[in-house]
């Protein structure tokens, strides 16, 4: 069974009197362990589809399956779980908390799941910040570390939950290029190593340049889907 599963998708938006159509008839399976790119400029419909697929929205009309459970018949405090135990978030903004230093940003998600002592915690951030070669850094809030630094705790606050799934919107976005380089690398050779999902938005050729499979979207709709250069690490 795919991983991801999205079947005559459709979002439309609301924008005054009008209605913004984002995503039309949109057909796309992910399967497991796929290092897979959605390309496309901006306004395409790449971050809604991410958004879709992430369960922060749900779709207009067709269905959108995320690890065998339809999003759209969830309630809320279900998306909610799906979120927290089957899907990790990177972002082009990084997304940390200024006043906590780098082990308290990748602890974070742990301590919504309540069925996880402390050590377990502990042991899993500290496994993860050493992966992702912070460990001189744990102790340091993000106005401390470099872009790429930053970049890295937001993967491992991503990875600290186990997920299935890591979905990716412009992760690359505010890194200059061997800095962005080096962290899609990394993001290699997790995937190659545990077989973790990845799943990127971005219309950055360097980030395509490392996906092994190539979804090209434009004004809603799929028009093109080919294997990428990228293999894994």
């Amino acid at each position: 069974m795919s991983i991801v599963a999205l079947e005559g998708v459709e979002k439309t938006y609301p924008l005054g009197k009008t209605r913004v159509q984002a995503l039309r008839g949109v057909d796309l399976r992910i399967e497991r362990g796929e290092f897979t790119v959605i390309a496309g400029p901006s306004g395409s419909g790449k971050t809604t589809l991410l958004n879709l697929i992430g369960c922060v929205d749900t779709a207009t009309a067709g269905a959108v399956r995320v690890d065998g459970h339809n999003t759209r018949k969830l309630s809320e405090r279900e998306r909610t779980k799906l979120r927290l135990h089957t899907i990790g978030f990177i972002f082009q903004s990084f997304n940390l908390v200024p006043v906590l230093d780098v082990a308290q940003n990748v602890e974070l998600p742990l301590l919504l799941k309540k069925d996880l002592a402390k050590g377990e915690r502990d042991r899993r951030v500290a496994e993860l910040i050493e992966r992702v070669g912070l460990g001189a850094q744990r102790k340091q809030r993000p106005g401390e570390l470099s872009g790429g630094q930053r970049q890295r705790v937001a993967i491992a606050r991503a990875l600290v939950t186990r997920p299935k799934i890591v979905l990716a919107d412009e992760p690359t976005a505010n890194l200059d290029s061997v800095t962005g380089g080096s962290i899609l690398d990394l993001m290699q050779e997790i995937n190659a190593a545990d077989q973790t999902t990845f799943l990127f938005s971005t219309h950055d050729p360097e980030v395509m340049r490392h996906a092994r499979r190539i979804v090209r979207i434009a004004d809603g709709r799929i028009v093109e889907d080919h294997d990428g250069a990228g293999v894994a690490a």
